[in-house]
């Protein structure tokens, strides 16, 4: 059976939830798992959500995992904190800046399922609203992923986003700044719809 590993970026720098550890080995496929990196706790407090929702997974900084146990997964979730607001490349200011970039290129993800969730601000930076997942969606995408999980922009107030492709998200939004109440309902769907787009968890 397939499972999934999420990816969560996180722009949080106080933890409301300790990071489990997990290891996979490289030869075989098992497991799912959420991967962040966080400033405030916003990401890590959403990545828990999306682990909740999907049955209980664990969730780990990406800064701690491995490249062999990345591989071992065969769907992965990625979530993405901006920081760096207006920057075409290195948007999260987290442990996802040098991974993408260091560590990304030389893992074979071809082939695997994908889905992104972000976090961002809409009342203070309307103009570069989740800005990084969409950097995630694009390099993830390059490296012969199967993206799934897009999402409709209704419900945001933002006026512009380096997420968003031909008028949907490409994954699922978050802002625990100014809509944290919308936050459990809107991982609880987004789970269901990547069920139903044949995301394995």
């Amino acid at each position: 059976m397939k499972f999934a590993a999420i990816f969560a970026l996180t722009i949080s720098g106080a933890s409301a939830f300790a990071p489990s550890m997990v290891s996979r080995s490289a030869t075989s496929l098992d497991g799912a798992v959420v991967y962040y990196s966080t400033s405030t706790g916003n990401t890590e407090t959403v990545a828990q959500y999306i682990a909740d929702a999907a049955g209980g997974l664990d969730i780990v900084d990406i800064g701690d995992a491995s490249d062999d146990e990345i591989k071992g997964f065969d769907g992965l979730i990625i979530g993405a904190p901006t920081w760096h607001t207006g920057a075409d490349e290195q948007r999260s200011g987290t442990s996802w800046d040098d991974f993408l970039y260091d560590n990304l290129p030389g893992i074979d993800v071809e082939g695997k399922t994908v889905a992104v969730f972000g976090m961002g601000d809409q009342e203070g930076y309307g103009d570069n609203y989740c800005d990084a997942a969409g950097e995630l969606y694009d390099l993830f995408e390059a490296k012969g992923c199967k993206m799934l999980g897009l999402t409709s922009t209704d419900g945001y107030n933002h006026s512009d986003s380096k997420a968003e492709r031909d008028g949907k998200f490409v994954g699922l939004m978050m802002d625990e700044d100014n809509q944290y109440d919308l936050s459990e309902d809107r991982a609880k769907a987004w789970v269901e719809q990547l069920k139903s787009e044949g995301f394995a968890f």
